[in-house]
């Protein structure tokens, strides 16, 4: 199986050693995205809904890139350093997602990349 990378302008650059998504068959896998202005390559910080529509947005970038978007996605996964954001988390995936939604986990992590409070990923059908 072949696999192919996805990259976009309309999403922060890879910080790392790591593609901003992968086609590989059917899937496309996204890379996790923080609050980061594409734009700017700067970190959002303040209002948390603020900074979870960033993600979803770089995420939504990215799915575009890819000549998809998050309507395809069946797996999200979401990293807070603070936990007590789940339902902000809720709140704003109802902008970006339809039902039937996506499978999702909400893990709560010590740290994130250049100290962003929330991170998060996506699996998409193709």
């Amino acid at each position: 199986m072949s696999k192919q990378a996805i990259e976009s302008n309309k999403a922060p650059a890879a910080i790392g050693t790591y593609s901003q998504g992968i086609r590989a068959g059917g899937v496309i896998w996204l890379s996790g995205q923080l609050p980061l202005d594409p734009a700017t390559g700067q970190l959002l910080t303040g209002d948390m809904r603020d900074q979870v529509r960033q993600v979803f947005r770089n995420l939504a970038a990215v799915a575009e890139a890819a000549g998809s978007s998050l309507d395809r996605a069946v797996k999200v996964t979401v990293f807070l350093v603070d936990l007590g954001h789940f339902s902000v988390v809720n709140e704003v995936m109802a902008e970006f997602f339809a039902q039937p939604y996506p499978a999702r986990a909400a893990i709560g992590v010590a740290s994130l990349p250049r100290g962003a409070a929330v991170e998060a990923d996506a699996v998409l059908v193709a």
